[in-house]
């Protein structure tokens, strides 16, 4: 698939559009934050980004099980700063994220992590293998993340009905 391509190209590619997909979210994340949250806002993205698994079907993405392995414990330990950092709160009525700085820190260290390892890892790595490996990661860390969230937005739906 990206045989006649050379693999530099594919690498500032792919880090171009990292930056600019970490740059949407983090607007989209912003703006967020001035609308109520429902479940449907919280599990949207994970649902969406499932739809990236279909990925894996060419084989230029496909990743081994300790590549696997390695990519979710990762994902995971992200979510748990994720998770720190996300918290609700109860306005007019409603529950809406609330703000914090680290958030947008953490949003951006996530991103340079990610490209500086992309620059360090293309070395060693297909581009396509290293693509389904940080996929993997960013789906390990979304899940556990939004499923947090939607637990802890339960808890405030169920103190706000019967307050």
């Amino acid at each position: 698939m990206f045989a006649n391509i050379p693999s530099q190209y594919l690498v500032v590619g792919s880090t171009v559009m990292a930056i600019f997909m970490g740059t949407v979210i983090m607007f989209a994340r912003m703006r967020s934050q001035k609308k109520p949250v429902n479940p449907k806002k919280l599990l949207i993205p994970p649902i969406a980004m499932s739809t990236g698994a279909l990925m894996f079907i060419f084989e230029e993405f496909r990743i081994t099980p300790l590549q696997i392995l390695e990519a979710v414990s990762i994902g995971f330990l992200f979510s748990i700063i994720l998770i720190a950092t996300s918290k609700f709160e109860i306005r007019d009525n409603d529950i809406y994220m609330k703000r914090s700085k680290a958030f947008f820190f953490i949003l951006i260290g996530l991103l340079v992590g990610r490209i500086l390892l992309k620059l360090f890892l293309s070395e060693s790595f297909d581009v396509g293998e290293l693509a389904g490996m940080f996929w993997t990661l960013a789906f390990a860390m979304l899940w556990p993340w939004r499923i947090a969230m939607l637990v802890q937005y339960i808890k405030l739906k169920k103190r706000l009905t019967t307050a």
